[in-house]
């Protein structure tokens, strides 16, 4: 693991690190903020936030404005980029496949299968490399993102409990089995058969294994231009039916992009704060 930039942010630093991965093949980076708490050495509960289509390991870093909360609570947080990158990794055709849009799933289908393994980079490798080489507190680790991201974040969660003790989102594709956005990457990524589609898809992860958090905080914009895309009422119908608690936030005014997210991100990192002190 390479350190190549660091930068003095509330006491913390907000740093970026590259190392050869082997899940996807390739060159990566992610970025990590550590509160001055985790300088100190003091173990410290970590949040993964996965971003959204076309954004990278720095868009949450530089945009969210989430590190002075971060610094006072001694969250660590942790932004892998959305995708492999790279000369020899397929770039797609368009913004919404390819480089830029790996969907948090492991494809495997031709031309992707080689690299784009998200899934196993986050939950198994990155997971890995930073409860290793971090001041991260066993046990209290939570997951959040936004749109793209924040599919990743509901799927992730649902899949490996044991892992993300506490989830939320800004503005996820809920149901990407039933949106363009997913249909694409999904044909694409996985082939056809819509049985594999279901198995990276929110809300039927959810009404196939019924309750596992505390509580799910989801906040979405009235006014965001993607929200044919997003689907949030199918996830709360889901989470009603298993009795999964579900606070589901709509805000007037609000779009799709990060002064939404600098609007919101202060009650995303206390509720998993609290989330995460019970675990």
């Amino acid at each position: 693991m390479e350190l190549i930039q660091k930068n003095k942010c509330f006491d913390g630093e907000q740093r970026v690190y590259q190392f050869e991965s082997h899940t996807l093949k390739g060159q990566c980076k992610f970025a990590i903020y550590l509160p001055p708490q985790a300088l100190l050495g003091q173990q410290c509960a970590a949040l993964f936030y996965l971003a959204g289509l076309t954004c990278t390991e720095e868009t949450f870093a530089i945009k969210a404005h989430a590190q002075r909360l971060a610094s006072r609570l001694g969250l660590i947080l942790i932004m892998p980029d959305t995708s492999p990158r790279g000369d020899g990794v397929e770039q797609g055709d368009h913004w919404d496949i390819g480089q830029g849009a790996g969907f948090y799933i492991n494809a495997t289908q031709a031309p992707w299968a080689e690299h784009f393994q998200m899934e196993s980079f986050i939950v198994d490798e990155l997971y890995t490399i930073t409860l290793e080489n971090f001041p991260i507190r066993v046990h209290a680790v939570g997951i959040f993102g936004h749109s793209m991201g924040g599919h990743g974040a509901l799927t992730l969660a649902w899949k490996y409990p044991e892992k993300f003790k506490s989830v939320s989102a800004f503005a996820p594709i809920c149901a990407p089995s039933q949106c363009p956005w997913g249909e694409k990457a999904f044909s694409s990524y996985l082939g056809m058969d819509k049985t594999e589609w279901e198995k990276h898809d929110a809300v039927a992860l959810i009404q196939a294994k019924g309750q596992l958090f505390s509580e799910v905080l989801i906040d979405q914009g009235k006014d965001d231009q993607f929200y044919s895309q997003l689907n949030p009422e199918l996830l709360q119908q889901a989470c009603q039916k298993v009795g999964q608690k579900l606070s589901l936030r709509f805000h007037d005014g609000y779009d799709h992009g990060y002064f939404f997210i600098q609007s919101f991100v202060d009650d995303h990192l206390q509720f998993h704060t609290l989330q995460l002190t019970k675990s």
